[in-house]
């Protein structure tokens, strides 16, 4: 009997010769130049690169957040170009979650406050899923820090309550720009171990963008940039990291 050889899978990220040019008076800067790559289902990706080489840029692009001047992007099967506003707006409400440098939690709101705000934001049907949520919050070890505002929390408790607002509407890609930028090197590291666990348990594709090639190590491939363009790469030398059981590798980091 004839074996049928299953189908590769299609990328859930593809770019193909990206360039974004800006104007700057009479001058025109490429900030992103040719940059063609596929990311898979379930990769856990790192753009690395000094300030200026495009890589903040490249995030935008890959994130819908801007348009490119050349080139196409692919998200999970669709086409941003064949989109509108409005239509490209939808397709980052439900397929991608973003987490910044800065926290952008609202200081007036609570920590499930910022949550709740961001998944009624997504324009999703169905009450959100306080299991999902618990189980969250477990993950990344803020369940006792839920009802404290910004303020009250340290600035790792924000940045991984910042990641569970981008996770809490079950987006199938993670867009990272500069997570650990703003943490003490314990917080940082609680980060990138938390932000590997959501990729490993929660099976979602994680895009880092980092000008630290130490966090770019934890991810299964790194994309070195310079000058508009991915010159090289490497796989993470930390890619086959062991983790903790949930939380304990907070216990020093809070």
């Amino acid at each position: 009997m004839e074996l049928v050889q299953p189908e590769p899978s299609s990328p859930i990220i593809l770019a193909e010769n990206l360039t974004k040019v800006y104007a700057a008076g009479r001058l025109q800067v490429t900030a992103v130049h040719g940059v063609s790559l596929s990311i898979e289902p379930g990769e856990f990706v790192a753009i690395v690169g000094p300030s200026g080489s495009g890589k903040s840029t490249l995030f935008y692009l890959l994130g819908g957040l801007t348009q490119a001047t050349e080139g196409r992007v692919v998200i999970d099967g669709v086409d941003f170009a064949t989109l509108n506003d409005s239509q490209r707006t939808r397709l980052r409400k439900h397929r991608i979650g973003f987490v910044f440098q800065k926290f952008n939690l609202l200081p007036t709101l609570s920590a499930m406050g910022n949550i709740e705000i961001a998944y009624a934001i997504s324009g999703r049907k169905d009450p959100l899923d306080l299991a999902y949520l618990d189980h969250l919050s477990e993950l990344l070890s803020i369940q006792g820090r839920l009802q404290h505002r910004p303020s009250e929390l340290s600035g790792g408790e924000q940045q991984r309550v910042a990641i569970a607002r981008a996770l809490i509407t079950r987006p199938a890609i993670v867009l990272a720009d500069e997570p650990t930028g703003n943490l003490d090197t314990k917080n940082s590291d609680a980060v990138l171990r938390m932000l590997l666990r959501s990729n490993r348990e929660l099976g979602q594709t994680t895009l880092m963008i980092t000008h630290n090639p130490e966090a770019a190590s934890i991810a299964s491939r790194i994309l070195f940039m310079r000058d508009g363009e991915i010159v090289r790469e490497e796989k993470g030398s930390r890619a086959d990291t062991v983790l903790p059981a949930s939380g304990a590798a907070l216990s020093a980091a809070t």
